[in-house]
């Protein structure tokens, strides 16, 4: 049988603002039926107010010496390792980390791109989950929710959306047990379905960088998890230090 998938900006929303009621602004805007919502993780960060001044930040002695390092301002050096649970890469003009989440990103995912005012970082949500909790419960039955950002990946060139939060959807589609055309069983295969659904939406995301916000129609949403079920165990990372 043969299926598709329907992808669609969400125009309309204003430049969010901290304290706005996102969930009630993305509801107006989203069609009527099953699907799934792909929200981009800024507009989250700014609704809850999870921006930072940096006229406001006073660097550590640790972050100064590894500012010197990464030959970055000392001020956002800080606000990464307040952002973090450990630095996992640092070099000249990199600085990896791994989040309080548990994700291993640049920066932390503290970014200044499209931050409200200038000198002035947005920080990832404090929980995704609950974020993407609390519009899937204003959205109603049978509609999931992506928070996603924008991410780089080891051993390849280029960015992609991937989930950091999810509510109403299994963000793993496990195939272990069933058989492919052959009649071979698959015993490994499980597919990121969560992040899939993010890369797709941030294609039309980057066409329109005012558009934060994806509808997608013809997977109807199914299971429950969480951004948890996406993070290697670290026991089972054969790259972990």
């Amino acid at each position: 049988m043969t299926r598709s998938l329907t992808l669609r900006q969400l125009e309309g929303l204003p430049e969010i603002q901290p304290g706005d009621d996102l969930p009630e602004l993305l509801a107006a805007q989203v069609p009527a039926g099953p699907g799934v919502l792909v929200v981009a993780q800024k507009i989250v960060s700014k609704a809850e107010g999870r921006t930072a001044r940096l006229k406001e930040v006073e660097p550590s002695a640790r972050a100064r010496e590894l500012a010197q390092k990464v030959e970055k301002d000392p001020r956002q050096v800080e606000l990464v390792l307040r952002e973090s649970t450990r630095v996992v890469r640092a070099v000249p003009g990199v600085l990896i980390c791994e989040t309080r989440h548990g994700l291993i990103c640049a920066n932390a995912g503290v970014d200044f791109s499209n931050a409200p005012e200038d000198e002035c970082a947005v920080l990832l949500p404090l929980d995704p989950d609950a974020s993407a909790q609390r519009i899937r419960h204003r959205l109603g039955a049978g509609r999931a929710v992506i928070i996603s950002d924008t991410f780089g990946r080891p051993w390849r060139e280029g960015l992609v959306d991937v989930a950091i939060g999810v509510a109403g959807l299994a963000p793993l589609a496990d195939l272990r047990g069933t058989r492919d055309r052959r009649g071979r069983l698959l015993e490994v295969t499980v597919m990121a379905r969560a992040d899939q659904l993010a890369a797709a939406a941030g294609m039309l995301m980057e066409d329109a960088p005012g558009c934060p916000a994806v509808w997608i129609e013809g997977l109807p949403p199914e299971g429950e998890g969480s951004l948890r079920d996406l993070l290697r165990d670290p026991e089972r990372d054969l790259f972990r230090d």
